[in-house]
């Protein structure tokens, strides 16, 4: 694996702040324009971050109406990215709750093989409250269960991407010979939930398979991630919680008969980023006020189950009594772990919790000049906290812009990000070893 840092650009329409839609230096662009899109991920191709990563969600948004909601499906929106992008990573998030395994691999590989290699796979146990009774489910899975039900899926997908080796294309036109048959092989793939005779319909793709991303952060996550995942975006409030979760996470992954450089852990960063302190703290300020109270109540609520913080004084110092207990909660346990710490050891109030979550929903809030960004980027990477960052513009393109055009010329003249690409595929910016013909993991039926 490459030791140089690396760069993800989390692609969220006008910015990850939410009021970031309203703000006068966002993008004006529809949220369903390819424009937007194109724009943003142009912006970090220039600076050649290794991916763009679009995540998911499988349930309509806030229904108040006073913050953005909708979103384009993200492998239908990257395949247009693919066109529109010459080199950098295109990483979509796909459900291993409300997917089915033969579909997902068709999609990615496909994705892969219009991307020549660029292809990425979120892997994601959805949570979501309201995505069951979109599926047609009377009720959601449990979080042991969500886990149990995307061991096999990737199973599956893994042995169904092996299923078909580009070498089996023979594709030759004077002995009338298109395909070694005797290459591609069924999979037989039979577990407790899922079956699938396969093959795949469709070649390996250039990189054999698209990049396994996993975002899990419970016990039951990291341990998935250690299996499996090839790149981890990860949510932290503090360098010491980062520091901690990178040492278990890479040690977990030793233990899987792998090497800790296998896995490339980027946590995320939201930077609002001026010419001084001051004004990249105006920064702050000026979406804060843009900000409904109700949007983030909704939002705290989806994040602990549906529990209903509106009778909670805003303006009282907020007790480990105002929330449920994380443990029963069957959504994101880590996150809402996380905040409920972060609640007790600053002594926040309701309001100071909304505000802080608004901006980045419990990962790490940066304010500075270029120059201190790129500092804390740099020490998060040199003392074992970070391969790199999943950078989440307050505002797109603005404060995109000023990463790219400002902190990235600093991490390149100190000699820790790459000027140029190296390679073609999201494997060779990650600096991930080639994936070999290895033995399919399927479980014959």
């Amino acid at each position: 694996m490459s030791h140089k840092l690396h760069l993800n650009l989390f692609l969220m329409s006008r910015g990850h702040h939410e009021g970031a839609w309203r703000h006068s230096h966002a993008n004006r662009k529809a949220l369903t324009d390819l424009q937007l899109y194109v724009e943003a991920a142009a912006i970090a191709e220039s600076a050649k971050f290794d991916a763009v990563f679009l995540a998911d969600t499988l349930a309509a948004g806030n229904s108040s109406g006073l913050a953005s909601s909708g979103s384009l499906e993200p492998i239908v929106l990257l395949s247009l990215l693919a066109a529109n992008t010459r080199k950098i990573g295109l990483i979509g998030t796909a459900s291993t709750t409300y997917s089915l395994p033969y579909t997902l691999a068709r999609q990615f590989a496909t994705l892969d093989h219009l991307s020549n290699g660029r292809a990425g796979w979120n892997i994601v146990t959805s949570w979501a409250p309201e995505a069951g009774a979109n599926y047609g489910l009377q009720q959601n899975l449990d979080h042991a269960d969500r886990y149990k039900l995307a061991e096999e899926f990737v199973e599956a997908v893994d042995a169904l991407w092996k299923s078909f080796p580009a070498e089996a294309v023979l594709d030759d036109r004077e002995r009338g010979l298109y395909l070694d048959v005797d290459r591609i092989k069924p999979v037989n793939y039979a577990g407790d939930h899922y079956r699938t005779k396969g093959p795949l319909n469709v070649p390996a793709s250039p990189q054999s398979r698209p990049v396994y991303i996993q975002a899990g952060q419970s016990d039951a996550g990291r341990g998935f991630a250690a299996r499996w995942a090839e790149a981890i975006f990860t949510a932290h409030m503090t360098k010491e919680s980062a520091k901690a979760f990178y040492t278990d996470v890479k040690n977990r992954a030793v233990g899987y008969g792998r090497s800790p450089e296998d896995v490339v852990i980027l946590p995320g960063i939201s930077a609002a980023i001026g010419s001084t302190t001051k004004e990249a703290e105006q920064v702050w300020e000026e979406l804060d006020a843009l900000t409904s109270t109700d949007v983030g109540l909704t939002r705290l609520a989806a994040r602990f189950g549906g529990h209903d913080f509106s009778g909670v004084p805003l303006d009282r110092t907020l007790t480990k009594h105002d929330f449920p207990d994380p443990d029963s909660v069957e959504a994101s346990k880590s996150r809402v772990i996380g905040y409920v710490d972060m609640t007790l050891k600053e002594n926040l109030t309701l309001r100071q919790l909304l505000r802080k979550l608004a901006g980045a929903r419990g990962h790490f809030v940066a304010t500075g000049t270029p120059e201190q960004v790129a500092d804390i980027i740099e020490d998060w990477f040199r003392t074992g906290a970070a391969d790199g960052f999943n950078v989440m513009p307050p505002i797109i393109n603005s404060q995109l812009s000023l990463f790219a055009e400002e902190v990235v010329p600093i991490l390149q003249k100190r000699g820790l990000f790459r000027t140029e690409y190296e390679g073609h595929t999201l494997r060779s910016h990650f600096g991930l070893a080639p994936v070999g013909n290895s033995e399919s993991l399927a479980r014959s039926a």
